[in-house]
């Protein structure tokens, strides 16, 4: 049997050998993998310039924990897989993480208070504030006097992205898509979604490839592309300060297919590729096409496909004729008919590879917001108010910044080069070590039997190749 003991814990015996474990290895983390995203914030600033979106009233001798502090601790540990506000009363003890923090004192023993004495990192009723201030707190309020600001984080996830671009593409493609966060309280903004089937909020998210540059949380009573538009316009007077040649492609399933954001597009020199959502006059059009792919899944028994290119008007709601491409397929179970409209031109992009390989290419989007959603924690929203949840959504996608960064810089040419960010925390940051601080040195004693040692070594070389992105003393 098992057994606990003040000497330890003692189980099953191998091979006549008593096999007893004990709490008392020393300064010992799980998490030394983590110095590689204290690299990629050497090299590009990601969580300085994120401070920048809050205002810091509080009065500056009577803090511990700086700003800038607060944030690392809080984003850091999003990273390493604690999605919780109370993980921090215990990670408050850990000398690593507060080395990632840059925190001067690792081990807390100069704390002004006696019972603080060994928590270098502040708890979870401090981290809070960063999330729960109210939008008008000033430097009278009572307790909670950082205030974030909305617009500025917007701004800071393209500023990031153009960051990472040493040198302007001659094309992009913007990503927009809606999903749901489902909802467990009685959240401000709760409504049920029928499609979802659940109560929920309905974020919408706008990617350039992997990289995010909207997370905007919005009520689930609206309809999927409401106040896309405005999004976009931002987003694209963005990056045309930067990038003023820049071809601009936005794409989205049908639930963007909307007459002001494709009007928007032609009179801005924006091109669009979005679904279209079939009806019976689309049906017709594309019916010899359908037929034509019925007898060719017959004499094969192989999925058929057959494109019709052709322009289209709706008989209401759109103000001009448009390009309109449709696929005729047929497969075992039936047919299977689907549209896109678009502006792009016939000559450039014929009907098959627009299809299969522009509009098909946005199956990748999804999957980076399932990653951001499931692996950072972008689903947390238990917040009482929709304006905390929404700086948790932000914290989220810095987060996933931060990771995708190390995996872009730090993992290129690896086994690792498109892992997911769980795949690459269980890996290459969930690593054990021996922590001695000394007054000169930070000894991280890594363990021996780690066994994706060369994985990690070609990161660090990576990252110590990476030029330097961000002025530390900006």
């Amino acid at each position: 049997m098992t057994q606990c003991s003040q000497g330890g814990l003692q189980f099953q015996k191998l091979a006549g050998r008593d096999v007893i474990a004990n709490f008392d290895g020393g300064k010992v983390t799980s998490d030394a993998g983590g110095v590689l995203l204290r690299e990629v914030e050497t090299r590009f600033g990601f969580l300085r310039q994120f401070a920048r979106c809050f205002s810091d009233f509080r009065a500056p001798d009577r803090i511990e924990h700086t700003l800038e502090e607060l944030l690392k601790q809080r984003i850091y540990a999003l990273c390493l897989g604690y999605e919780d506000l109370n993980d921090h009363d215990r990670l408050r003890f850990d000398p690593l993480l507060a080395v990632l923090v840059d925190k001067k004192d690792p081990e807390g023993l100069t704390r002004h208070r006696i019972e603080d004495r060994g928590k270098a990192l502040a708890g979870k009723s401090t981290l809070n504030r960063l999330e729960l201030t109210p939008v008008r707190a000033n430097a009278d309020s009572r307790y909670k006097k950082i205030v974030a600001r909305m617009n500025a984080m917007e701004a800071f996830l393209v500023d990031a992205f153009l960051q990472q671009h040493l040198q302007p593409p001659e094309r992009i493609i913007l990503d927009l898509d809606a999903t749901d966060s489902p909802l467990h309280g009685h959240q401000l903004g709760r409504f049920f979604h029928g499609y979802y089937d659940e109560y929920c909020y309905l974020p919408l998210y706008i990617f350039c490839g992997d990289h995010p540059l909207c997370a905007r949380l919005r009520p689930s009573d609206i309809d999927g592309a409401a106040g896309a538009l405005k999004q976009v316009q931002r987003i694209v007077a963005h990056l045309r300060q930067q990038w003023p040649s820049v071809d601009i492609v936005l794409r989205g399933d049908s639930g963007f297919c909307r007459e002001h954001l494709m009007r928007w597009c032609e009179d801005n020199g924006v091109h669009y590729l979005f679904g279209l959502a079939k009806n019976v006059r689309l049906l017709r059009i594309l019916g010899g096409e359908l037929h034509q792919a019925k007898v060719q899944f017959e004499q094969t028994q192989e999925p058929a496909r057959v494109f019709k290119d052709f322009t289209y008007r709706t008989q209401k709601s759109w103000s001009r004729e448009r390009r309109v491409v449709g696929k005729a397929e047929h497969l075992a179970k039936g047919t299977n008919p689907r549209f896109v409209v678009t502006s792009l031109p016939a000559e450039a992009w014929p009907a098959r590879p627009l299809y299969e390989q522009e509009y098909c290419g946005r199956g990748d989007m999804e999957n980076r917001i399932k990653e951001k959603q499931r692996m950072l924690f972008a689903s947390r929203v238990s917040c009482q108010t929709m304006r905390a949840n929404q700086v948790r959504l932000y914290f989220s996608t810095v987060a996933y910044v931060m990771m995708r960064a190390l995996r872009e810089f730090g993992l290129h040419d690896t086994d690792l080069a498109a892992a997911q960010c769980d795949t690459i925390r269980l890996k290459l940051l969930k690593i054990g070590a021996v922590i001695q601080l000394t007054v000169r040195k930070d000894w991280l004693s890594l363990s021996e039997s780690y066994p994706f040692q060369e994985t990690f070594r070609k990161a660090y070389d990576n990252l110590q190749r990476c030029p330097m992105r961000f002025a530390s003393s900006g």
